[in-house]
């Protein structure tokens, strides 16, 4: 490994970029594991780039001759001007070798061990990156951190894997999501009503948002809990110290948002492996785990049971991410279920969730159940008409139903 500098690592990469006869294609590490000093060293470097992060924060690089691409927009990337690229995280390995080859990887990585370092808390698509960028003859550096935990699985590196590495200061810390006003609207209740529906020995899959969060207080109970998640936060705490996780079983994720408890337990951890995309978000391997539960959330779901959790009208605010993924390998895993959860009504658009046909993108469809805090729709062994006349019945606000039973009609559900 390069001797790691300031002043070293700018000329590298002023040398690629003039090398180069395209904006250079650069990925970084997403979520709550940006690489800011590296992200603001290439943009007071390179003149012009293209930028992939996955679920990009706030702050990073906005200027003129910054390109933001991604399958799965962030708060930093919510412009009319993003590059969205739809696919579903276990295809994103495949696009980035076809669509989007690396020409430099920017990461965040651990403090070292024993000689080598980790990726933390995002290993995610980072792997793929990584030998992508490597293949191609491209850079990749790395900022070493003292506050990303040592994880064990698919982000340890050895030296030969990094060109360059810098030691940063702690990053910015997470901003706690407020939870608590949120539970008026019946968030709790919905988190109740999922939890019931999940036993013992049950597999889990959380989803980002406030709604699966809620979901966990209600598992403390359970036991031999299993988690195989694209995602893990602060809520495993919780089932951890409640003596609900099984202990003969690892905890699988393939990346890590939360506060520093949760990145001390995550550090060094023999029970928790951090994979890369291509195993967590493998729908096959989903499958295999013993009764599968995959909990997600969306912004609208329709009479069809099709699911949006991608658009607001024409505006993308997302992505795929791992949805598709665990609702397919979730409803394929021996007493698995798909359940998606949701309020009856969106607060801030001030309309009803539940609506009768998307006029959007579709994101998933065919789910367990559908469930909001006016009780719980089934889905699965429904014929299409049972399905709408639940999702009316026992899912929508009661101030739409009389208008979703016209539009049922009118589809043919009723």
């Amino acid at each position: 490994m390069n001797p790691s500098t300031t002043r070293s690592v700018a000329g590298a990469l002023r040398k690629l970029s003039r090398s180069c006869d395209r904006p250079l294609r650069v990925v970084a590490s997403g979520n709550a594991a940006a690489p800011w000093d590296l992200l603001e060293l290439l943009d007071t470097t390179v003149e012009r780039y293209e930028l992939f992060m996955l679920n990009a924060p706030r702050g990073i690089p906005t200027r003129a001759g910054v390109t933001h691409v991604t399958p799965f927009v962030g708060p930093g990337m919510r412009t009319p001007a993003v590059s969205y690229l739809p696919a579903r995280l276990s295809h994103v390995p495949t696009l980035l070798a076809a669509r989007f080859v690396p020409d430099v990887v920017l990461l965040t990585v651990s403090e070292p061990i024993g000689g080598r370092w980790s990726l933390g808390a995002e290993v995610n698509i980072l792997p793929a990156a990584i030998s992508v960028c490597r293949d191609a003859g491209g850079l990749v550096l790395a900022q070493s951190r003292s506050d990303m935990p040592f994880t064990f699985g698919d982000g340890e590196l050895d030296a030969h894997d990094l060109d360059a590495i810098l030691v940063a200061p702690p990053g910015p810390p997470r901003t706690a999501a407020a939870h608590n006003a949120a539970s008026s609207d019946g968030i709790d209740l919905i988190g109740g009503l999922v939890a019931a529906r999940v036993g013992s020995g049950a597999t889990l899959q959380l989803g980002i948002g406030a709604i699966p969060d809620a979901v966990v207080p209600h598992l403390r109970d359970r036991r031999r809990l299993g988690v195989w998640s694209e995602m893990v936060s602060d809520g495993i705490m919780e089932l951890y110290d409640a003596g609900a996780l099984d202990q003969e079983r690892d905890v699988v994720a393939s990346f890590a948002v939360g506060g520093p408890r949760l990145m001390t337990w995550l550090h060094a951890n023999p029970r928790v492996r951090m994979l890369r995309t291509e195993t967590v978000n493998d729908p096959g391997r989903i499958a295999s785990q013993p009764a599968m539960t995959s909990i997600n959330t969306a912004l609208s779901v329709d009479l069809f049971d099709q699911a949006n959790g991608t658009h607001i009208g024409s505006r993308v605010h997302s992505g795929f991410g791992g949805h598709c993924d665990f609702v397919v390998g979730a409803m394929d895993s021996p007493g698995g279920q798909a359940l998606m959860a949701l309020r009856s009504w969106h607060p801030r658009a001030d309309v009803s969730t539940i609506v009768g046909l998307l006029e959007g993108p579709v994101t998933s469809f065919q789910h367990t159940a559908v469930i909001t805090e006016h009780g719980t729709a089934e889905i699965m062994g429904w014929d299409a008409k049972g399905q709408a006349r639940h999702l009316i019945e026992q899912a929508a606000h009661p101030s739409v139903r009389a208008d979703l039973w016209e539009d049922a009609k009118e589809l043919g559900l009723a």
